[in-house]
């Protein structure tokens, strides 16, 4: 079952329909360990259809955070943007290590939905979009459902320095997420595919893809070091990390389209403004 947020309600999709539902706070929604049976129980009106013009971002109150170097392919595109400053090897480290890398990412102002753009910083001259299967978890710590994340990243930044993280990674319109919530008390399968392409003048720039047979850290191990220390009152988003990342020789540019498509969970596009 699916959830959408839009600028006229909230609606759920099962089975190929779509139902209003009977509940008035995104954040309580989020918040609840119990979301799955909350929405099945509170499907409303049935509808003919969703108008994807009227999605918005998931989010709320929620804060997003991420989880770093959990693929191969991204241990090996930090090591090789860092090496020049010397924190190659902080990421081999990160890879191999018990404790994953978690970093904050954005607010929910921060977060822009199905359709709306994202952004390249100014200062920045090397760009990227990284694909993320995104996770929903519960006040109580509890993984109860999945979104389509994209992780925008100033490669240039982060490379001169790993000091510079939160600079490469936090910054208006730096994240998408959507279109839906993908709502389940089961974990993805293994085969579960992320497939990334971006379109420049009508011609495809870059695309790519993976399964999250290639990550490297559970996602409910992601979740408990989350939540050591910390508290979500309204839930939280938690970014898995990429394994897409486009050569050194690519970066965004303004006019280009994003499309990241997760199995079961649908297709998030963005403009890059």
């Amino acid at each position: 079952m699916k959830l959408y947020r839009t600028q006229t309600g909230f609606f759920a999709e099962k089975d190929g329909n779509y139902f209003s539902i009977n509940a008035t706070d995104w954040d309580d929604l989020l918040a609840s360990p119990d979301i799955y049976e909350h929405v099945k129980n509170s499907l409303s009106t049935r509808i003919e259809s969703l108008d994807d013009h009227q999605v918005l971002a998931p989010v709320v109150s929620q804060e997003v955070w991420a989880a770093g170097v959990t693929y191969f392919r991204s241990r090996d595109a930090r090591i090789e943007e860092s090496k020049d400053a010397g924190g190659g090897t902080f990421y081999d480290r990160v890879y191999h290590a018990e404790r994953p890398e978690l970093f904050f990412k954005a607010t929910g102002r921060r977060v822009v939905g199905p359709g709306k753009p994202v952004r390249i910083r100014t200062d920045a001259s090397w760009s990227v979009p990284e694909p993320e299967l995104t996770l929903l978890i519960s006040s109580a710590g509890t993984i109860t459902g999945y979104t389509i994340g994209n992780d925008m990243s100033s490669r240039d930044i982060e490379g001169e320095n790993p000091l510079y993280l939160p600079q490469a990674k936090v910054y208006d319109g730096s994240c998408a997420l959507g279109p839906a919530l993908l709502l389940s008390p089961d974990p993805l399968p293994r085969t579960t595919s992320i497939q990334l392409q971006v379109s420049r003048k009508g011609s495809i720039a870059f695309s790519g893809a993976t399964t999250l047979a290639e990550l490297k850290r559970e996602p409910k191990l992601l979740a408990a070091y989350l939540f050591r220390d910390n508290s979500f009152p309204h839930g939280v988003f938690l970014m898995t990390g990429t394994g897409i990342v486009p050569g050194d020789s690519f970066t965004l540019a303004s006019g280009d389209i994003v499309r990241i498509t997760i199995d079961g969970i649908g297709t998030l596009e963005n403009p890059v403004a």
